[in-house]
C-alpha cells in the first residue's frame, strides 16, 4: 500500500483480496476479469473498484441490473471499511463486504513472474525436433508451475467463482439451464390449477416473449388436475420439451420447455424462465470422426470455452479443421463424442438449438446480384415466423446493418463490395436471428492484411457484445485478439488449447511458420500426447471428462420439426428472390434470349421445298426430319443450359438455409417453376423463328386446326425435361467448371438417339437405350404430328412398310410420346430431390 492510503479488504463468497491502490479491479461475469461472478443478474463487465486519489471508489459500468449501496442504486460512489455493496439486486444480489486490514507485503505481479520463468526455456530453432514438454519439477519450470497458473487452480469454485476454463464450459449436463450451474432465472411466473397461461410475441399474451423466433400466439401452459402440460398453438418455429418438438406434452420438474430463445422450467407452482441472451458455454467432448476404411480423421478432440469468447482454430492442411467445424455444427456429427451447447447435447436437440447457432461458410452465403438490403430482406422473410410483420423484419435488418456498420452500403449490390464488406454481409445474415454461438470458416481467406484485421476485430466485437464466436482460420496475424486458441495437429488431434499468447512458448518456437514446419517435418510425433502431458491440458481441457451424459426424462411424441414459414410462403419467397437474382443479371437475361433465337435461326438456313408439310405424290420430304432435329437439339441445349449451373452455384446457400428450416421441396419447386417458365418462353421463341419460313401441315392430331401449336408444345416439353436433366447434372457435380463438358455431351447424345439419323426401332439394345432419351420421345411426338413415317424416306429400303411405331399419325401415339417425355422429367425431379439430401446436415437426413 502507498503511504497514507487506507487499507481495504474486499470479501466475496468467502474469498478475500487486499486491494492495491496502483491498479483497478473489475467485477462481472467476464472470465478475464479480476473478480468473476457467475450470476445472471450481474453484467459481463459490471463494475470497477479503484483508488480515486482521496478514497476508494466503486463505479458501475452501465450494468443492466445495477449496483446498490444501502439499497440505493449508484453509478459511482466512495466506499470504505464497513460498507456493503450488492450487485444486480439491492437485497439478494452478490454482496461485497469491505473492511480494514493490516498492511501486506507487496507481491510481484503474476505476469512478471511468468515472463521471467518462461524466458528461461530455450527456444527450438527451425529444423530441430520439438523438445519434450517439461513437467512441473523439470528443468525450465522449477518445482512449481508459473504463478498465474496457480491462481487459476487455487480460486474457489463455489458460487460460480472463477474456475478453470474447462470447468466453466463443462457443468454437469443433466442439469437444466439455471439448475446448479450458477445461472439464475430471468423471470418467475405463478401457475395455478385451472389456469391457462398463453405464451407469444403479441402483447395480449399472459407471458410476452419479445423474440422474432416466437409466433404471435405460440403455446400455452395448462395447469390441469393431472399435471402441467404444454400445448403448441401451431407455432412456426415449434415448441420443444427436452429439445424435441412436441404438439402437446405433460411436463415435470426435470423437463425444460423451449420457446424461441427462452427456456422454461417448472418448480413447484412457479414457472422459471431463462432467456438465452448469449451467456452460454460451449464444449466438445471426445469428438472422433471415422471414415470408410476405419481411418480416423478427427481423434479424441476435447475442449471447452466460457460464454462470450472468441476462439480461433488453426492447423496445417489435413489436420481436420473442416471436419471439426462440421462436427461442432451438426452438419456431420462425430461418430463418437458429444457437442454441448449450454450443457445440452447439440446432436440430440438439433431441431431446437439450430436456431441459436450461426454459421458463416468460407463461400459467401448470399446472392451477389442483389443489394445488401434486398439480400437480408429475403433471408429474414425465410427465417422469421410467417406472422412477423414487414415492419418488424425491417427494424431487425436496420439494427443489424447499424451494428456491423453496413448501413451506408445497404443499397449497393453485393458484387460492388470489398471482400471484407461481403464477409460482413454474410455475418449480418446470420445475426438476424440473434444466435448465441457463431461459427466462421476461413472468413479472412483471400483478404489483404488490413481486411484480415478488420474482420478479426469485427469478430472480437461480436464476442464482446455477448456471443461465443469460433473461427477456423489460416491467418495467424491477429490471434492476439482471441481469448483461446485451438491448434490442430496432422491427423486430426489437438496439439494445444489455451491462451494464444502462451502458444508459441508451449511449442518452443519463435514463429508460427516454425510450428507448422515442425508439424510437417515430424508428422509421426505424438503431438496429442505432448499436449495431454502438459500443465496447459490440466488447466484448460482435463475437466471436460467430468461432464456426465445427458438424460432425457420424458420421451415426447415424435413430431416433424416445424419450419418458420409454410410451404407455400417459402415457395413464393424463393420464386421472388430467384426472379430478382435473374433480373439483376443482365448478361444472363441477354443470353437466355439470344440462345433460342440463334438456335431457331439456324434451322431456317436449311433449304426445303416442302417445309414441314407433306410433299407432292411419289416424293419424300427428308428435310422435315432434319429441321425438327435441329429444333429439338436447340430445345435440349437451351433447356439444360438454363439449369445446369443453378444448384451448384447455390450449394453453400442451400446448405445453410436448409439447416435453419428451408423446405427442400419448396426450394426445388421454385427452380422448376421459374426455370420452367423461362424454358417455355424459349421454346415459343425457337418455334416462332423456326416455323416462320416453313410450310406446315394442314392438320394436327390433337389440335387439329393449329399444328404449329401442337409442335410448339412438343418443343416446350422437351425443353422442360432437358431442364430437369440439367438440374440432375448440377446436383451431381462438385464444381461449376464440370457442367459445361457434361452439357455438350448431353446435347450430342440427344442428336444420336432422335431416330432421324438412322433406324432406332427394331435395333436391340439401341432402341432400349433410346427410351431413356427425351429427344427420342419428342421427335416421336413431332413425327406423329407431321406423319414423318410417310413423308420421310423409309429407314429400311428393303421393307418400306416397316415404319417407326412412335411416329404413327394418331392421337394415341402422340399422347404416349408426350407422357413418356414428361415422365422422364418427373423422374429427374425425384432424383434431384434425393440428391439434394447429400447437402444437408446429417442429423436432418431422415
Amino acid at each position: 500500500m502507498g503511504h497514507g492510503v487506507p487499507e481495504l479488504v474486499l470479501e466475496l463468497n468467502g474469498q478475500t483480496w487486499t486491494l492495491d491502490p496502483s491498479r483497478s479491479y473489475t467485477l462481472g461475469r467476464d472470465p478475464q476479469g479480476d473478480m468473476v461472478l457467475e450470476d445472471a443478474r450481474v453484467s459481463w463487465r459490471h463494475a470497477t473498484v479503484r483508488w480515486g486519489g482521496h478514497g476508494w471508489l466503486i463505479e458501475d459500468h452501465g450494468s443492466t441490473n445495477g449496483t446498490y449501496v444501502q439499497g440505493q442504486r449508484v453509478h459511482q460512489m466512495e466506499i470504505g471499511p464497513g460498507a456493503a455493496v450488492h450487485l444486480g439486486n439491492a437485497t439478494d444480489g452478490p454482496r461485497l463486504n469491505l473492511s480494514a486490514a493490516a498492511p501486506a507485503a507487496p507481491a510481484a505481479p503474476a505476469a512478471d513472474i511468468y515472463s521471467a520463468q518462461t524466458a528461461m526455456a530455450p527456444a527450438v530453432q527451425p529444423g530441430q525436433p520439438p523438445q519434450q514438454y517439461q513437467q512441473p519439477g523439470a528443468q525450465g519450470w522449477g518445482h512449481q508451475p508459473p504463478q498465474q497458473y496457480q491462481q487459476h487452480q487455487q480460486v474457489p469454485q463455489q458460487g460460480g467463482w472463477q474456475q478453470p476454463y474447462a470447468q466453466q464450459a463443462a457443468q454437469p449436463q443433466g442439469q437444466a439451464p439455471g439448475a446448479g450451474g450458477g445461472e439464475s432465472p430471468t423471470r418467475f411466473h405463478q401457475v395455478a390449477v385451472g389456469r391457462v397461461m398463453r405464451i407469444g410475441r403479441a402483447l395480449d399474451n399472459d407471458l410476452v416473449v419479445s423474440d422474432l423466433q416466437v409466433s404471435r400466439h405460440h403455446a400455452e401452459f395448462r395447469a390441469t388436475p393431472g399435471g402441467f402440460e404444454i400445448v403448441d398453438l401451431g407455432s412456426h418455429n415449434g415448441t420443444y420439451v427436452n429439445g424435441q418438438p412436441v404438439r402437446q406434452q405433460l411436463i415435470g420438474p426435470q423437463d425444460t420447455v423451449g420457446v424461441g430463445h427462452s427456456t422454461f422450467r417448472l418448480v413447484g407452482d412457479r414457472l422459471e424462465e431463462f432467456v438465452d441472451t448469449g451467456d452460454v458455454s460451449f464444449s466438445a467432448r471426445h469428438l472422433t470422426v471415422t471414415v470408410d476404411g476405419g481411418k480416423q480423421i478427427l481423434k479424441d478432440v476435447s475442449f471447452g470455452v466460457p460464454e462470450k469468447s472468441l476462439i480461433a482454430v488453426i492447423g496445417p492442411s489435413g489436420s481436420g479443421k473442416s471436419t471439426l467445424l462440421k462436427a461442432l455444427t451438426g452438419y456431420r456429427p462425430a461418430n463418437q463424442g458429444d457437442v454441448l451447447y449450454d450443457n445440452r447435447n447439440l446432436y440430440k436437440q438439433f431441431a431446437e438449438l439450430r436456431q441459436r447457432i450461426g454459421l458463416v461458410p468460407q463461400d459467401d452465403i448470399l446472392h451477389k446480384e442483389l443489394t445488401v438490403r434486398k439480400a437480408l430482406r429475403y433471408a429474414a422473410k425465410l427465417r422469421f415466423p410467417g406472422d412477423t410483420a414487414a415492419s418488424e423484419r425491417e427494424a431487425r435488418i436496420d439494427e443489424v446493418l447499424r451494428e456491423l456498420k453496413l448501413d451506408i452500403h445497404k443499397d449497393k449490390k453485393v458484387t460492388a463490395l470489398s471482400g471484407g464488406q461481403r464477409k460482413r454481409v454474410s455475418v449480418a445474415l446470420e445475426l438476424l436471428t440473434k444466435p448465441s454461438l457463431i461459427f466462421l470458416d476461413e472468413p479472412t481467406s483471400g483478404l489483404d492484411p488490413g481486411m484480415d484485421r478488420d474482420v478479426m476485430q469485427l469478430l472480437r466485437g461480436l464476442a464482446d457484445d455477448g456471443r461465443t464466436v469460433l473461427v477456423v482460420t489460416h491467418s495467424v496475424a491477429e490471434l492476439a485478439l482471441c481469448d483461446k486458441l485451438l491448434v490442430m495437429a496432422p491427423g486430426g488431434s489437438v496439439a494445444y488449447f489455451g491462451p494464444p499468447e502462451e502458444a508459441l512458448n508451449f511449442f518452443g518456437y519463435e514463429t508460427w511458420a516454425d510450428v507448422f514446419s515442425a508439424f510437417e517435418n515430424y508428422r509421426d510425433y505424438d503431438w496429442a500426447g505432448r499436449w495431454k502431458g502438459s500443465q496447459h491440458y490440466q488447466m484448460y481441457a482435463a475437466d471436460i471428462d467430468a461432464v456426465a451424459p445427458q438424460s432425457v426424462h420424458v420421451q415426447p411424441q415424435v413430431v416433424r420439426p416445424p419450419v418458420p414459414q409454410s410451404w407455400g410462403s417459402q415457395l413464393w419467397t424463393l420464386m421472388r428472390r430467384y426472379c430478382s437474382v435473374i433480373a439483376s443479371d443482365r448478361g444472363f437475361l441477354a443470353l437466355m434470349l439470344l440462345l433460342p433465337a440463334v438456335l431457331g435461326g439456324v434451322s431456317t438456313v436449311i433449304p426445303s421445298d416442302y417445309g414441314l408439310g407433306a410433299p407432292a405424290p411419289r416424293h419424300f420430304n427428308q428435310d422435315a426430319g432434319t429441321i425438327m432435329l435441329i429444333l429439338a437439339v436447340g430445345a435440349c441445349f437451351s433447356g439444360a443450359a438454363n439449369s445446369v449451373r443453378e444448384l451448384i452455384k447455390e450449394r453453400v446457400i442451400y446448405e445453410r438455409e436448409r439447416a435453419v428450416g428451408l423446405s427442400r421441396s419448396a426450394y426445388l419447386m421454385s427452380k422448376v417453376v421459374v426455370l420452367g417458365a423461362i424454358t417455355a418462353v424459349q421454346g415459343v421463341l425457337i418455334c416462332a423463328i423456326g416455323f416462320s419460313v416453313r410450310k406446315l401441315p394442314e392438320h394436327g392430331v390433337i389440335i387439329k386446326a393449329l399444328p404449329a401449336a401442337e409442335l410448339c408444345l412438343v418443343i416446350i416439353a422437351l425443353g422442360f425435361t432437358s431442364m430437369m436433366i440439367g438440374l440432375v447434372i448440377s446436383s451431381l457435380v462438385k464444381t461449376s467448371e464440370k457442367t459445361m463438358p457434361l452439357l455438350v455431351m448431353f446435347a450430342i447424345v440427344q442428336v444420336v438417339f432422335t431416330g432421324i439419323m438412322f433406324k432406332i426401332y427394331d435395333s436391340p439394345g439401341i432402341e432400349q437405350v433410346a427410351w431413356l432419351m427425351p429427344s427420342r420421345w419428342a421427335i416421336g411426338a413431332a413425327g406423329a404430328t407431321l406423319d414423318l413415317s410417310h413423308i420421310m424416306a423409309p429407314m429400311d429400303k428393303n421393307d418400306p412398310k416397316n415404319l417407326d411405331p412412335l411416329w404413327e399419325h394418331s392421337a394415341g401415339i402422340w399422347g404416349l410420346d408426350m407422357i413418356a417425355l414428361i415422365a422422364i422429367g418427373v423422374v429427374c425431379g425425384i432424383a434431384v430431390a434425393r440428391l439434394l439430401r447429400r447437402h444437408e446436415p446429417e442429423v436432418m437426413r431422415k
